[in-house]
């Protein structure tokens, strides 16, 4: 016979109560409660009926989570990480992946495209701040990323300039003196590029230097690091570090460096963004900043949870910055096995 929500309570020693608000989350219960419930839940292999619950409380069940790219190890990471929160809660998450056209964001927030959710987790390149809520119509939504949404809209991101200014501290740190950068994005109007640009110059400043170089880019990937470091080698004054604003820019840098005998970090310090698993396995391994990716998702499924519950509807909006580190590895002289 399947477990019962009391065959739980009588295991974990709480009220049935207790154990609906945990497996629904639909009340704070404290941590050691939780915990206690949950195990139970595990060890009885309690599975609620979740279609039946949310037919109940007239909601779906699912969650979308929109995202401009699912091929990235940025994206591709974070979107598992969102999975896994909504998860936890009993979500279920429907993705969509817009390349960050802004007829596709502005459909899918819209709901043009037919799909029924109780709120959405967004991620937009393209559609300007001040639509997001005109455009989701009352539909929960929690922003990710640098364009900073007006009205009731939580909103969840990094510092992009105090994590590049960092990136900046670091390499003037090492006594480099002619820093370039790669990354700039001017066409696009997501923030990214210019939030890291910003910081990147400010480091740069503090001590009273300027770019050395700043290397403009279509996107962030492999192939236009790799092409921007070709142009940066052939300057007059070769620059003797570089700061990529992703991981992937930095390791087709790190590539064209090899292949031109450019020896990283005695000649060039390579420094990147994002902490993707691949600049731990390069040679040399690479230096990153690396945003704390698992508190980006819990934070935005815990606000999209409360806003669809309805617990917060009436408070204002919340801007919620998650922390981030500088791994020092190879690629600036730190160790191989640092972070």
């Amino acid at each position: 016979m399947a477990a019962r929500l009391k065959d739980v309570a009588a295991l974990a020693g709480v009220s049935v109560r207790t154990v609906s608000n945990v497996v629904s989350n639909a009340a704070a219960v404290a941590p050691a409660t939780r915990a206690r419930v949950l195990a139970a839940v595990e060890e009885l292999g309690y599975r609620p009926n979740l279609a039946a619950r949310n037919l109940r409380q007239g909601r779906t069940g699912l969650i979308g989570v929109v995202v401009p790219e699912i091929h990235s190890p940025y994206f591709g990471a974070l979107t598992g990480l969102l999975i896994d929160a909504a998860q936890e809660r009993g979500w279920t998450v429907l993705l969509e992946r817009t390349g960050g056209r802004a007829e596709l964001e502005r459909r899918l927030l819209d709901g043009s495209e037919g799909h029924q959710v109780d709120g959405m987790i967004v991620s937009p390149w393209s559609t300007p701040p001040a639509e997001l809520a005109s455009l989701a119509g009352g539909l929960p939504l929690v922003v990710l990323g640098e364009l900073d949404p007006l009205g009731s809209i939580d909103h969840v991101a990094l510092d992009n300039v105090a994590a590049a200014r960092d990136a900046a501290r670091h390499l003037v740190a090492l006594g480099r003196r002619r820093i370039a950068a790669i990354g700039l994005q001017s066409a696009l109007g997501h923030g990214t590029a210019e939030l890291r640009a910003e910081g990147f110059r400010l480091g740069l400043r503090e001590a009273g230097l300027s770019p050395a170089a700043e290397a403009e880019v279509a996107d962030l990937h492999r192939g236009e690091g790799a092409r921007a470091m070709r142009e940066l080698l052939l300057l007059p004054e070769r620059p003797d570090a570089v700061f990529c604003f992703s991981d992937e820019l930095a390791l087709g840098a790190l590539r064209v460096a090899a292949e031109q005998g450019v020896r990283v970090p005695d000649e060039l310090a390579l420094v990147g963004f994002d902490d993707i698993e691949d600049g731990l396995f390069a040679t040399p391994s690479l230096t990153t900043v690396a945003p704390d990716r698992a508190q980006i998702a819990e934070r935005a499924v815990q606000c999209l949870s409360e806003r669809v519950l309805g617990r917060l509807a009436a408070l204002p909006a919340r801007r919620i910055v998650v922390p981030h580190r500088l791994l020092v590895r190879e690629s600036s002289g730190g160790p191989a096995s640092a972070g």
